[in-house]
């Protein structure tokens, strides 16, 4: 069977990997690297808490043992502090996830290395792309030129994606939108656990705006705003920026530290024209750039991986629809474009200038909203994206759908909720394995013995409609949920979105929400579409050829599964 072809070995490719692992899916990921993380203390990434949830789900130890939760926020002006937000438990807030992004790179390979699905090839890189009606064809130069056959092909290989060029897809945006010096050291601050954004620090040289945010072992990022000249950054201005900004949080004390890291980060904004053609999918940087006023690059990426895995596990078992597939670039490139867009907004409010002004006139605190809601993963600026608009979603007047406390499209609350093995565990638990799910509101279940409650009320009638769904879906129970009365139903996609929510068993109108929700009808498995000996012929269409270079060894190409080298060696793809 082919397996999908992931193009790049970036925590985005890596995660990609391992949700289609999850799925029963095997992939082959392609490195250009030689398979090893460079440490870079100052280069590190922010997990809002549902994409952290997700990558512990897929077995990267890393998130949890080198990564620091931030326990507070706290944004300073001049002198003054403008809000405290505690991000704790016991307040019902979380707070992102902040680690080194080496770290979760090693991770997720770590968790590879115990996978069967997954073929990780160093020192591959990519030059060639051919589809046809079966498959895709790739070639990659290296040692032992290769040809690898596949399903389908994810390039995930960030802002300079080759599988971008080689489809033609524009690239258009804006260069430069902010640049930050940055360094990461170890030292005592007085706000510990907390992350901090001062505004026009008042010491000399401390810039527009300096964040601070907190990693293990006492080390610390932080970024000085750079002004949008251009200003040349050395070693010695930089030390300098270090010891001014401890001197001045810390009561014109310089206090001991270690300095580990140093860089400039230059953050761009920019949005692929097309993220999908025929079977080729674009992820990640190599779909989208963005960064500023608190955006996270590697977080947004992470949401393409947690829409387009379920997508491409369902079209590789049961053969997924056109809508389905065409689903991940309406869903992700909206989602992406509104984040843009209010980023590109807000830039002339936050930064100065411009007519756009008059929406903040001169408001500190409103200023103050705006880069809390960035950074800590709310509003326009950083709240998980919403997808109303759907081609997955159900038209029509359905039979007994009802409003909750969520909206169709959004992310569904992490509520507890008893499994059909009896356990109880939180919802965010069950996503990620291929299966819509079905949740039952039953005050009162919690306290029944599970025998009992099976076969009591509705229960028989929701697992019949359940077990007629048109895709594979999980039964779940739940005691409460924002805004749905007792007996409410609600259907949730694999990646945590809601597709729609019923008042009482409605098996007609369930069937057919769950229908809408995997795109209707599929064409057969693809991922056993190009098996056998007419795998890599085309199929009534024209097959779409895109070509750096020619390899000058063995130019066959494969009939099957899995790749041939130039050397006739059959390369194992699991």
């Amino acid at each position: 069977m082919d397996p999908v072809i992931i193009v790049g070995a970036g925590p985005v490719g890596l995660a990609l990997s391992l949700s289609l692992a999850a799925q029963g899916v095997p992939s082959v990921v392609l490195d250009e690297g030689d398979g090893t993380e460079e440490p870079r203390p100052a280069r590190t990434v922010v997990l809002r808490p549902d994409m952290a949830a997700l990558v512990e789900r897929l077995g990267c130890a890393t998130v949890r043992d080198e990564g620091v939760r931030w326990a507070g926020w706290r944004s300073l002006r001049r002198k003054q502090q403008m809000r405290r937000i505690e991000l704790t438990g016991d307040s019902g807030l979380l707070g992102p996830l902040h680690l080194p992004q080496h770290a979760l790179a090693r991770g997720l390979r770590a968790a590879i290395a115990e996978q069967q699905l997954v073929q990780l090839v160093t020192g591959a890189r990519l030059d060639t792309i051919e589809q046809d009606g079966g498959g895709v064809i790739a070639h990659t130069r290296g040692p032992g030129a290769t040809w690898w056959r596949g399903s389908h092909l994810v390039g995930c290989d960030g802002a300079r994606s080759t599988v971008r060029k080689l489809l033609g897809i524009r690239f258009p945006g804006r260069t430069a939108v902010e640049r930050y010096a940055v360094a990461a050291l170890r030292t005592e601050l007085p706000w510990h656990g907390e992350a901090l954004l001062h505004r026009q620090p008042p010491w000399r040289g401390g810039g527009e705006e300096i964040t601070a945010r907190p990693l293990p072992d006492g080390v610390w990022r932080i970024d000085w705003l750079l002004p949008p000249r251009g200003e040349l950054v050395t070693p010695e201005t930089l030390v300098s920026r270090v010891r001014d900004t401890l001197s001045g949080w810390c009561d014109d004390t310089t206090p001991l530290y270690e300095l580990l890291d140093t860089g400039v980060h230059t953050l761009h904004h920019r949005l692929a024209r097309r993220w999908r053609v025929d079977r080729v999918f674009l992820a990640g940087d190599a779909a989208h750039l963005l960064g500023a006023v608190g955006a996270q690059g590697v977080d947004e990426g992470l949401r393409d991986v947690d829409n387009l895995a379920w997508k491409l596990a369902l079209a590789w078992h049961q053969g997924g629809s056109e809508v389905l597939l065409d689903s991940y670039q309406s869903e992700r490139r909206t989602a992406v474009a509104s984040r843009l867009r209010a980023a590109d907004q807000s830039l002339p409010v936050l930064r100065g200038g411009g007519g756009l002004r008059t929406y903040l006139p001169g408001s500190a605190r409103g200023h103050d909203s705006l880069l809390t809601d960035g950074h800590l993963g709310r509003g326009p600026l950083g709240a998980p994206p919403s997808y109303p608009h759907s081609p997955l979603a159900p038209q029509g007047d359905l039979e007994g759908r009802i409003a909750v406390g969520t909206a169709d499209g959004a992310p569904v609350d992490d509520i507890r909720v008893t499994a059909p093995d009896g356990t109880t565990v939180r919802l965010r638990d069950r996503l990620g394995r291929g299966r819509l799910l079905v949740v039952l509101v039953a005050p009162g279940t919690a306290v029944w013995d599970r025998r009992h409650w099976q076969s009591a009320g509705v229960m028989p009638q929701l697992a019949a409609a359940v077990d007629g769904l048109p895709a594979r879906a999980e039964l779940l129970v739940t005691e409460a949920y924002p805004g749905a009365a007792a007996h409410s139903v609600l259907l949730v996609r694999p990646d945590g979105h809601l597709v729609a929510a019923f008042s009482g068993v409605r098996s007609e109108a369930l069937h057919a929400a769950a229908d809408a929700a995997r795109g209707g009808a599929g064409q057969g498995g693809a991922g056993q579409g190009g098996s056998g000996q007419d795998g890599a012929k085309e199929s009534g269409r024209p097959a779409l050829v895109a070509k750096q270079e020619r390899a000058e060894q063995d130019p066959a190409k494969p009939e099957g599964a899995g790749a041939r080298r130039g050397s006739d060696r059959t390369a194992d793809v699991n």
